[in-house]
């Protein structure tokens, strides 16, 4: 739950972006380039993202996966 983790990240004092999904259908960027606001249309599995910096200055991303794809 994307929402979930996002609101208990923000609690903990985390700068967490917004939630977001890809404009294409799939994050594969370091930009903001495709971003759209929002939950993934009918909160598609893999489809809804997250993300934030750590102290050293490494970025995070977090992906929601409401089904996992087979084998996975």
């Amino acid at each position: 739950d994307i929402e979930a983790a996002h609101a208990e990240l923000v609690e903990r004092g985390i700068d967490m972006s917004e939630i977001f999904h890809d404009a294409g259908g799939v994050f594969h960027r370091g930009t903001h380039e495709g971003r759209v606001s929002g939950l993934a249309p009918d909160r598609a599995s893999y489809g809804s993202f997250a993300t934030f910096t750590d102290p050293d200055g490494n970025g995070w991303a977090l992906q929601e996966i409401t089904t996992r794809l087979p084998g996975r």
